[in-house]
């Protein structure tokens, strides 16, 4: 992170900046991040918004880009994001909407934002109505991602990171899962080769099919169309992300399994990944299944009153359906219970 100012000025980027944060990377780390910012040249305005998804909103982008303007920060500015997935996609969409564009960066401070959402451009917000369904796509100048604020996570949010990290293997990257059962905790040594084995896998994805047009970049979305309804039905606040996606993974696995030929010990071995991790494999009884497809119909993936959805039939290589009915979804979400 010392190195940010340096690495930004070597971008052109340059003038006054906005350092989006929040309540609880900003007192960790703001300080750290902007004198290198400012020992670059750089105007720094500082922005904190509260900690957690109930941030990623219209109200708190329109906050952010209001105490930017009165920050003096204009179309020659740039925005610079430091903390975990809900502030990259937050700053990331600002970026996109202040005077109509301006250049950000990234720097990654959670396991799930290292590895997966802050590489790849999509940023945005939520609705209440479902996750991240007003957005824009807005590549970052730059994505550093410093492994030592791992170590300052707490368990919880260290271990959710690692459902994203599974399903890059289990689309990807099958010989990735005895690296992830051997990471040890938050100061495993490991851990700077693997977030950069997961950017190598999420850049290369995103680099044959940037929009989601061809199909590819929505191998992504592998264990998130269950996850997301799930996310969404707890509110946005009960589970954490990769908590939601660990059971999107167990019950695409379960898809998998029916549809697409994975064999049952491969669909094992993704739940054995997630339960090293203490991530959920079952299912709260109060989540009613007809609530879940109800906000499955409202996600991006769901076209024509089909949902596109991604299943594996071998550990390591994913493919996009759009033959999985609503009733198949159900019986794997039943049997998550």
């Amino acid at each position: 992170m010392d190195q940010c100012g340096h690495r930004c000025a070597g971008l052109g980027l340059a003038g006054r900046c906005a350092l989006v944060s929040d309540t609880n990377v900003a007192p960790l780390y703001a300080d750290e991040v902007g004198a290198s910012l400012e020992a670059a040249g750089c105007e720094v305005v500082r922005v904190e918004v509260p900690a957690g998804e109930a941030s990623k909103s219209m109200a708190v982008a329109e906050e952010v880009c209001r105490q930017m303007i009165r920050g003096g920060c204009d179309r020659s500015s740039f925005v610079v994001a430091l903390g975990g997935g809900v502030v990259g996609d937050l700053a990331g969409f600002v970026a996109g909407i202040f005077y109509r564009g301006v250049p950000f960066v990234q720097l990654p401070t959670t396991v799930v934002s290292q590895v997966d959402s802050s590489v790849g451009g999509k940023t945005g917000v939520n609705a209440p109505e479902g996750k991240n369904l007003i957005g824009a796509f807005q590549q970052p100048r730059l994505v550093l991602a410093d492994t030592r604020t791992l170590a300052s996570l707490p368990e919880r949010e260290f271990n959710e990171g690692f459902a994203e990290v599974i399903k890059h293997a289990a689309i990807r990257d099958a010989a990735m899962l005895d690296a992830i059962m051997a990471v040890g905790g938050a100061g495993d040594a490991s851990l700077p080769g693997l977030v950069a084995r997961n950017v190598a896998i999420k850049a290369r994805v995103v680099e044959a099919d940037e929009r989601e047009t061809s199909g590819e970049r929505a191998h992504l979305n592998y264990g998130h169309t269950v996850g997301h309804a799930i996310e969404a039905a707890g509110g946005y606040g009960r589970f954490l992300h990769g908590e939601a996606i660990s059971l999107g993974l167990v019950a695409a696995g379960t898809i998998s399994e029916q549809t697409a030929g994975l064999p049952a010990a491969d669909a094992d071995r993704v739940v054995e990944a997630l339960e090293k991790f203490g991530l959920p494999t079952r299912l709260p009884p109060d989540l009613e299944t007809a609530r879940l497809l109800e906000l499955m119909r409202r996600d991006k993936k769901f076209e024509a009153g089909r949902i596109r959805f991604v299943t594996v039939p071998e550990l390591g290589r994913a493919e996009l359906r759009d033959d999985i009915g609503e009733e198949q979804i159900a019986a794997a979400i039943e049997a998550l219970r």
